[in-house]
């Protein structure tokens, strides 16, 4: 901890923050959650434990004359048997709209995940601090967009000028978003680079991400969520959870799909709604699931999935990503007969064939940096410019 009496210390509250749905008051500070208590009573899975509560899209959000920042944090690491070590996660601090400067917290919890025994073991930690200097003079917004892979628990937060929450801007629309670990940021370089953070850039909306890692699976507790938050514009990607844990046949698929609207529709009867299918996997695009780390490439120290499935069972109703694409194309047209509102976009316009060979995805399932930076940037041109769904 810093020991400069002159910051001031200022109490972390619900206002301070943005694009989470809950703030959870804890032994050490506030934890943001992105599914509210109600949702996460109603399943137990450790997966969806950990994505909602890492914050994707979480942003501290205030006005200041501050020139110096303080946040100490409490930090959850990852670090899984026989995989590379995960690099610390990444603080990204924006001010008046724009990134001057990033930071990581080296402390924290380790959670310890054996792939191949589906074990977790928790090693407990201290918390850590992050320093921003030589801000620049004057009042001005400051954002600190927390790490969106790691569980981040808000400890301390300390200026050398006073702070006030920073007041919402009435012209900018409220995005909300839910999709995969691909939506949650997958293998992007910071939080400010996931896909969906750099396309509301670009589009000028305010996010709120619902991109939970492995638990894009039709929940209905989730669509009440999206039901019950407010939004100006929503969106949702489908499908490769689905496949990735073998969880749906596709006789249940196409009414758990209606099923998933239907709720959100309940809450939204008229905001746009987009309906966004998986962008391109070779591995999975006419091969089912599951979805499986491979043991050799592990035992070599290096992370890469394999499809477990079988293409004959496509027959008997296992679901593959062109099967999934093909369903909702086919869904979407038919609530579209009725729902002006209601799109939607094949993913592999964000990212596809053109793409495999110059941005290959790393793991045969995330994409990289750079072809989230594509996929944003896409996703923007084709919902938010003129003419597009969001436009």
């Amino acid at each position: 901890m810093h020991p400069d009496d002159h910051l001031i210390t200022t109490p972390l509250t619900a206002d301070l923050l943005r694009g989470c749905l809950e703030v959870e008051r804890t032994e050490h500070g506030v934890l943001p959650h992105r599914l509210p208590a109600r949702a996460r009573a109603q399943c137990a899975d450790g997966q969806l434990a950990m994505a909602e509560s890492q914050p994707s899209g979480v942003r501290l959000a205030f006005r200041s004359h501050a020139t110096t920042v303080e946040l100490d944090t409490l930090p959850t690491k990852r670090a899984y048997v026989g995989a590379p070590p995960r690099p610390d996660g990444l603080y990204d601090l924006v001010i008046d709209g724009r990134l001057t400067g990033q930071g990581s917290v080296t402390a924290g919890h380790t959670l310890t995940i054996d792939m191949t025994k589906g074990t977790v073991e928790h090693r407990p930690g201290t918390p850590g601090t992050l320093r921003f200097t030589d801000l620049p003079e004057g009042g001005k917004t400051i954002e600190i967009w927390l790490p969106h892979n790691e569980t981040t628990e808000l400890v301390a937060l300390r200026t050398d000028a006073p702070v006030e929450p920073a007041p919402a801007d009435p012209a900018r629309r409220i995005w909300l978003h839910h999709g995969s670990s691909i939506s949650h940021g997958s293998d992007a370089a910071s939080p400010t680079a996931i896909w969906p953070a750099l396309a509301a850039s670009l589009g000028g909306v305010e996010l709120i991400n619902l991109g939970l890692g492995g638990s894009a699976l039709l929940d209905p507790f989730t669509a009440r969520v999206l039901r019950d938050t407010p939004a100006d514009l929503i969106s949702v990607k489908i499908g490769i959870n689905l496949v990735n844990a073998d969880l749906m046949r596709l006789r249940a698929f196409g009414p758990a799909v209606h099923g998933f609207l239907d709720t959100i529709r309940e809450g939204h009867p008229t905001t746009p709604l987009l309906v966004v299918s998986p962008i391109l996997c070779p591995m999975h695009e006419d091969t089912p699931g599951p979805s499986a780390p491979d043991a050799g490439d592990l035992g070599r120290g290096k992370l890469r999935f394999v499809p477990m499935g079988d293409p004959a069972e496509v027959a008997g109703g296992k679901l593959t990503l062109r099967v999934i694409r093909a369903e909702l194309d086919r869904i979407v047209a038919q609530r579209a007969a009725e729902d002006a509102h209601l799109h939607y976009l094949d993913g592999r316009e964000l990212y596809g064939e053109g793409d495999v060979g110059e941005l290959p995805l790393p793991d045969q399932l995330h994409p990289d940096a750079a072809a989230h930076r594509r996929m944003g940037e896409r996703f923007a041109a084709l919902a938010f410019a003129e003419g597009g769904v969001f436009g």
